[in-house]
């Protein structure tokens, strides 16, 4: 099972990346605002990633994927995606399927979801 630092930082990478998606430019607050976090916490967590060379950040505060961050943060949000559908076709309410994929996207095995995902698409 991974650390939960670990899990934070993939956290952390999910949802710059989901705000990449959707803004022109991601910085710290719009990472505070959408996690529902303090600028502070937001500030040591960047901090962290910068470290493990997961993101840049420019001098004017823009937040950006690094490619190792990147390969992560897409891991993971193709992992929530597609676990929070596959609950939700199981007949599960959309809220827990969606806190129960962020729970599992983190813990489950490159081989157990790959396993998964192909009896899901061969299934349907």
């Amino acid at each position: 099972m991974r650390s939960t630092s670990n899990e934070s930082a993939e956290d952390y990478l999910e949802t710059i990346l989901m705000l990449s998606k959707e803004l022109p430019v991601v910085r710290s607050i719009d990472v505070a605002n959408e996690m529902n976090f303090k600028k502070s916490s937001v500030s040591v967590a960047m901090k962290n990633l910068r470290t493990k060379e997961m993101i840049t950040v420019t001098d004017a505060g823009y937040i950006q994927l690094t490619q190792k961050g990147r390969e992560i943060a897409e891991m993971i949000y193709e992992r929530h995606i597609f676990l929070s559908t596959w609950l939700e076709n199981l007949g599960v309410d959309e809220k827990t399927a969606a806190d129960d994929a962020c729970r599992m996207e983190h813990v489950i095995s490159k081989d157990s979801f790959a396993a998964i995902k192909r009896y899901v698409e061969e299934n349907k």
